[in-house]
């Protein structure tokens, strides 16, 4: 990923948006990153852009009004200009792909969980989905206030950034990017981990969410045994990145299970969830994210990163 690498913020004048916008400029603050503000015109200024353009009626305008502009530069409370480090662009085509196209070699796309379209009752809009499948950059979906819960600084998450860890098949840019957030938060990164468990009669349901340091992992140390051998799996996958980034505390957590229920909890009161983007049939255009991914994308509480592995992805 370049070091001048941009933040984007998709905006289609919505309140969702804003808070998207927002979001972003914020991310752009701590990783003194561009601020890319960018909007997909609607038909109806595609289909004038197109019509001027096969006619070449000098008497119409350059250009269809774009009043998406001007609510982005009202927000941001600049007058006519943008502040700077802060640039903005219309784009034309589908809003997945033309966000795809724009979001290569982005640090990251920005986007609220619904659109100006969407009805009241959806979670996620059909729009962010598609991005959250395609875009070849890590896509940050902020939910719509109705979602946003308020957290309390006791709960176990509060702040940090919440790792969603599969120790064989995430990604090393998943881990990347979420050690990397965590850094510029100056926060903790809490990895969260599922394993697999027999059914039993005496199972428990909704074990308490517990959080483990490096040292706790000790032979003699209590546990069963499917937890404490994800636990060392996880302890070697964080290895490299522990050394990447020495200032940056980490707690390990390994529940049974599927670890989407634990990471939706997370959500409530964490700074930012992150997850890997699995497709399980590797398709350039496959709208699987991966079944946790999906159901966190669709049940969080705060802001999800959806990371693809970038290498590949492009």
């Amino acid at each position: 990923m370049s070091s001048n690498a941009p933040v984007i913020a998709a905006v289609d004048g919505s309140e969702h948006s804003l808070v998207a916008l927002q979001w972003a400029r914020g991310a752009a603050l701590r990783h003194g990153a561009e601020l890319l503000i960018a909007h997909v015109l609607p038909d109806h200024a595609q289909l004038y852009a197109g019509r001027r353009a096969s006619l070449h009626d000098a008497r119409q305008p350059d250009e269809f009004a774009d009043p998406v502009g001007d609510w982005v530069r009202g927000v941001l409370g600049e007058g006519p200009t943008l502040p700077d480090g802060v640039r903005y662009e219309s784009l034309e085509g589908s809003v997945p792909e033309a966000l795809r196209v724009i979001g290569s070699g982005a640090l990251m796309l920005v986007m609220g969980s619904r659109g100006r379209g969407g009805f009241a009752s959806l979670l996620l809009g059909s729009s962010s989905r598609a991005v959250a499948s395609t875009a070849p950059c890590p896509v940050v979906v902020v939910p719509h206030a109705e979602r946003n819960a308020a957290a309390t600084a006791s709960e176990e998450s509060a702040g940090r950034v919440v790792l969603g860890l599969h120790a064989a098949e995430t990604p090393d840019d998943v881990l990347s990017f979420a050690f990397a957030e965590a850094a510029v938060r100056g926060t903790t990164v809490q990895v969260v981990s599922a394993y697999a468990v027999p059914p039993a009669p005496a199972l428990v349901i909704d074990r308490p969410f517990e959080v483990i340091p490096p040292e706790g992992l000790a032979d003699e140390g209590d546990g069963v045994p499917a937890e404490r051998e994800m636990l060392r799996s996880q302890t070697e996958r964080l290895a490299p990145l522990r050394t990447r980034y020495p200032d940056v505390p980490v707690e390990q957590a390994a529940v049974p299970g599927d670890a989407a229920g634990r990471l939706v909890d997370a959500s409530r009161s964490a700074a930012l969830v992150v997850v890997g983007r699995h497709h399980p049939r590797r398709t350039a255009m496959s709208l699987q994210i991966g079944s946790v991914a999906h159901a966190v994308l669709h049940h969080a509480h705060g802001p999800v990163a959806i990371v693809p592995t970038l290498k590949d992805d492009v």
